[in-house]
């Protein structure tokens, strides 16, 4: 059942002339009919992987749940034809550093993953993965999202049910993850799109890029949300920081409940920690939530140093917790924790009631935005923000005939621009 084999030496081509080891990659294919010597199932080829494998899967429909625990690529024929059916089953991919412990260097491409109980992929505790060019639709099948009480997920596993909410039910799920990448992939129709948290261990330096995330009913398209629990001072190596999401589509999330943003970045319980992630060059339109929402609500919590830079923001919702009524292009809630290090810049915000509402002691930087609402910036709580330097949809500046306004005091905004950055 080996379709080939593939030389890879461990050192430069010169090396292996004196007698450097090589190491020796199987290459695996499954075909569903079981033709050409393949595997007739993912699983059975992972269970015959070694580390380092490449399995290739011809197009066609497998239902399983297939759970990878060693370094290998999964390599779809492609995302329109390679289709995981896990109809009745838990996920449809498991990449299971938690039950492997220093699980690193997995590629899963080319496939769609639909109809899962939980999540469609699923990443836990590993590093150096990637996961890119796949379809994931349809994976909510045992969230009940108006359950009294709130939603819950029958059957998720221990570790995710003090998070569980809507995080049952996402498109691509990361826990516990670090320098890895998900990129180009289409997320759509699930409970919510992609979600970064740590539920599992620390969470940190991870690439999000070029992906669709849209029409997922009841949560985020991204949604970045540190549950850790410490009811003291907590070290913010254990949460969630330095993860990049740039270039990506959220469109018309959570619109079922109208708990979904573009782009979420929650800190939940006393002791979360999400701290320093940027938010780049992305389009977040149609959401039921801001087009990006900051939300903290416990004491001894970080929501510190985050970049908000380049993204085009339109037509989202309103965030009922700093209080808005109005669309809302950025929010920011901390009522209990003081917040530094948030800087908001180059982004173009328009369609929305309010551009920019925050409600929260500490300070914000707010600069070089296209602040085209008909608020520009919205100060409901006690912050400092600095504000010099936006364009305020006319050149006589905030609150002049045709342009922006300002509510509330402590907002600084000379000198404005001119003309649009």
């Amino acid at each position: 059942m080996i379709a080939s084999r593939l030389l890879r030496p461990l050192g430069l081509g010169v090396l292996l002339a004196v007698g450097c080891p090589a190491v020796w990659a199987t290459e695996l294919c499954v075909d569903a009919s079981g033709k050409g010597a393949c595997f007739s199932t993912i699983n059975s080829a992972v269970a015959s992987s070694a580390s380092g494998d490449v399995i290739r899967v011809a197009k066609g429909i497998y239902h399983e749940d297939v759970v990878v625990g060693i370094p290998l690529s999964l390599l779809g024929e492609s995302s329109e034809n390679t289709i995981i059916d896990a109809t009745g089953l838990d996920n449809g991919i498991n990449v299971d550093g938690h039950g492997n412990p220093g699980l690193a260097h997995v590629i899963v491409s080319g496939f769609t993953v639909r109809n899962a109980n939980f999540q469609g992929i699923l990443v836990t505790d590993a590093s150096n993965v990637t996961i890119s060019n796949n379809r994931v639709t349809g994976n909510d099948v045992s969230l009940q999202p108006f359950a009294p009480g709130g939603p819950v997920c029958p059957g998720l596993p221990p570790y995710f049910v003090a998070g569980e909410g809507f995080d049952c039910g996402e498109g691509i799920h990361l826990s516990g993850v670090q320098h890895s990448t998900v990129a180009d992939n289409l997320a759509e129709h699930n409970a919510g799109g992609i979600l970064i948290s740590d539920d599992t261990g620390p969470n940190h330096d991870n690439l999000i890029s070029g992906n669709v995330v849209q029409d997922n009913p009841f949560d985020c398209g991204i949604t970045i949300a540190s549950h850790h629990f410490n009811f003291g001072p907590t070290d913010p190596s254990v949460g969630i920081y330095h993860n990049t999401i740039i270039g990506n589509t959220s469109a018309r999330n959570g619109l079922a409940t109208g708990e979904g943003a573009g782009v979420g970045i929650f800190a939940g319980p006393p002791g979360a920690q999400n701290n320093d992630n940027v938010v780049a060059n992305n389009i977040l339109t149609g959401n039921a939530l801001p087009g990006v929402a900051f939300h903290t609500h416990a004491p001894f919590q970080g929501l510190n140093g985050h970049l908000i830079v380049g993204n085009q923001i339109s037509g989202n919702g309103p965030d009922s917790d700093p209080g808005t009524t109005v669309p809302t292009g950025i929010s920011i809630f901390s009522p209990v924790v003081p917040l530094t290090g948030i800087v908001i810049s180059q982004n173009i915000i328009k369609g929305e009631g309010i551009a920019v509402a925050v409600k929260a002691p500490g300070a914000v930087d707010v600069r070089f935005n296209s602040l085209l609402g008909d608020v520009g910036i919205d100060n409901i709580g006690t912050a400092a923000i600095d504000a010099a330097a936006n364009w305020w949809k006319c050149s006589g500046g905030p609150g002049a005939n045709g342009c922006s306004t300002v509510n509330g005091s402590g907002v600084v905004t000379l000198p404005w621009l001119t003309k649009p950055f």
